[in-house]
């Protein structure tokens, strides 16, 4: 065989990382499909190739019978003892033969044969090395966009991002590099099905464990995430070690932690609650900074009824319920959040009806109400979120990676709560002195 093939076979293994005997077998299959040519198509071919010198040995594999009715496939028992004088009647003999020279269609097959076979051997390398990697981050470059879907180039291989594993807060172009969780792997017939996302919470963990030490080394541990992708994500942990304040670690000095987490987010708000084995407890860290007067547990329902001050109500429910939304979905309990003022029966001081009739049980419509409010008293624009959490949320039970109307961290003014010591008036209840003024003026 030609000595230029040693070299051919090493440039294979180093560009496509393929092994050498999954080499030497596909050059076995292709002179086999190619000796064939040579032979009665009834013939049962093998080929054998030396590993080292790669000269390759034809074998037709005959059996052994008393009457021959196929001569490609069978020999006489006389024919069989003359190559091993120990054969026997039912055995099967590999009988050296020379095939003829072989023609362009049969190194055409060869050629073909071997491409397919390296295709073959390519893919499942990468189906293994990826396959490996569920679980975890790659990065890989945006290669095109098609049908929502991002196609994301990853060295050896390409993945997809489907349109409902991305976030609706970023929108990326070709030639963008991106960083996504590995989501899973599957085999297709064009080769491994990479499916990358961006929305799942365990892109939360994995971030963090690249950015808290503690966390990967087993000191913090993440009891749970609950997360709307692209809006807030809250996000549990606990210390193993009485010594390491969990919360402070995932914050890092001056936050320095977490906002890199945030910034790799595209700005999504991140709370960070410390976990405890009392739900209540877990419950009240859950929905800081909202003051909580009293909270019940109902062993039976698995519900929480948490009681807040009036004035905290749209705090603790969060803009549309996000915020105790995702609080019950990180302690896995319902929670129930109604007003002081509803359970004693009072009625608010600015006249207004209690419109909360509880989170996770009858709807509750407090968010867009009090924002209308809002609006008309000419207090707060529509849609500001310029509201930022106090620098102390990580000393009381919580820390938030940013702010948001509604939620954790944020002013009360930022879901259309009037600011303390100024009124709120709606259109339909008009002060006298803005009717006399308005009388006044008209004259």
């Amino acid at each position: 065989m030609d000595g230029n093939l040693q070299v051919i076979l090493q440039q294979l293994q180093a560009e496509k990382s393929i092994e050498r005997e999954t080499l030497l077998e596909a050059i076995s299959s292709a002179l086999e499909s190619a000796a064939r040519k040579s032979f009665s198509q009834n013939a049962n071919i093998s080929v054998e190739v030396e590993p080292n010198t790669l000269t390759f040995k034809v074998f037709e594999i005959r059996s052994v019978v008393e009457q021959v009715e196929d001569p490609a496939r069978e020999m006489t028992l006389e024919e069989a003892r003359a190559l091993n004088p120990e054969a026997s009647i039912g055995d099967r003999l590999k009988v050296r033969t020379e095939p003829k020279d072989f023609g362009r269609i049969a190194a055409q097959t060869a050629k073909q044969v071997i491409i397919q076979k390296i295709k073959d051997a390519e893919r499942e390398n990468v189906y293994d090395e990826y396959k490996k990697r569920e679980g975890e981050l790659a990065t890989g470059v945006v290669k095109r966009l098609s049908h929502g879907n991002i196609i994301v180039g990853l060295g050896r291989a390409e993945a997809i991002l489907p349109q409902r594993e991305q976030s609706p807060r970023e929108n990326f172009k070709p030639g963008d590099r991106v960083r996504a969780y590995v989501l899973e792997v599957e085999k297709a017939s064009r080769g491994p099905q990479i499916v990358l996302s961006r929305a799942t919470p365990e892109l939360v963990r994995q971030l963090f464990q690249l950015e808290v030490p503690e966390i990967y080394d087993g000191t913090i541990e993440i009891k749970g995430i609950a997360r709307e992708a692209g809006s807030r994500t809250k996000i549990a942990v606990a210390s193993n070690d009485p010594n390491v304040d969990a919360v402070g670690a995932c914050v890092g000095m001056k936050g320095s932690r977490v906002r890199t987490v945030v910034e790799e987010l595209s700005g999504e708000k991140i709370d960070i609650v410390r976990w405890g084995d009392d739900p209540v407890e877990v419950c009240g860290n859950a929905l800081n900074p909202a003051d909580i007067l009293d909270m019940t547990l109902d062993e039976t329902t698995k519900t929480i009824l948490v009681v807040v001050p009036h004035d905290q109500l749209s705090l603790a429910i969060g803009k549309r319920g996000q915020n105790a939304r995702l609080a019950s979905k990180l302690i896995g309990w319902n929670i129930d959040i109604k007003s002081d003022l509803e359970l004693t029966g009072e009625v608010p001081e600015d006249g207004s009806p209690d419109l909360v009739q509880g989170v996770l049980g009858p709807s509750t419509q407090l968010d867009e109400a009090a924002g209308e409010a809002a609006q008309a008293s000419g207090q707060l624009p529509d849609g500001d979120e310029n509201h930022q959490a106090p620098d102390s949320e990580a000393a009381s039970g919580g820390s938030s990676g940013g702010g948001d109307e509604g939620a954790p961290g944020t002013d009360l003014t930022s879901e259309g709560e009037s600011p303390e010591g100024q009124s709120q008036v709606s259109p339909d209840h008009a002060e006298p002195a803005d009717l006399e003024n308005t009388e006044d003026s008209q004259s």
